[in-house]
């Protein structure tokens, strides 16, 4: 794109990450990798990783999984499914992956979550249940372990 302003390909290239996580939101359960989104918009896999964690803090797959693991934790409140059922709805192929990562952002692991918090969010508006169980990103979930 001849004769581009830094800020036209800045918002150009905005509106395409927009788009790869809008992808993410809408089909984190099916199989999802970084070169297929990448693919997606038009640019390498380096180059969507780099600009997606410059826009939002932290990579698209750090991001998907994200996703993942929001959804997980609504199945396993709800209680009727089995940690590996929940595993494979929310799109993840391997149960070791799905749990650590599950154990990193919620601070306990899956098993767990599902015995202690069915039904925690029973009679709550939809939109503070979201807020008061968003999962922390980045390893900040606080030990289950006393100190």
């Amino acid at each position: 794109m001849s004769g581009e302003t830094d800020r036209e390909r800045y918002l150009r290239d905005l509106a395409l990450l927009r788009r790869v996580r809008d992808r993410i939101d809408r089909e984190y359960a099916r199989p999802l990798d970084v070169e297929a989104l990448a693919r997606g918009v038009h640019m390498s896999a380096g180059h969507l990783s780099r600009r997606f964690r410059r826009a939002y803090g932290e990579s698209p797959y750090s991001y998907l999984m994200t996703r993942r693991i929001e959804r997980a934790m609504a199945l396993l409140r709800r209680g009727d499914m089995s940690v590996t059922e929940v595993c494979f709805a929310v799109g993840c192929s391997s149960l070791g992956t799905f749990s650590t990562r599950f154990t990193e952002l919620v601070g306990v692991p899956p098993g767990v979550y599902r015995r202690e918090r069915a039904g925690a969010t029973e009679g709550m508006p939809a939109c503070l249940a979201k807020q008061v169980t968003r999962p922390i990103r980045n390893r900040e979930a606080p030990s289950g372990r006393p100190k």
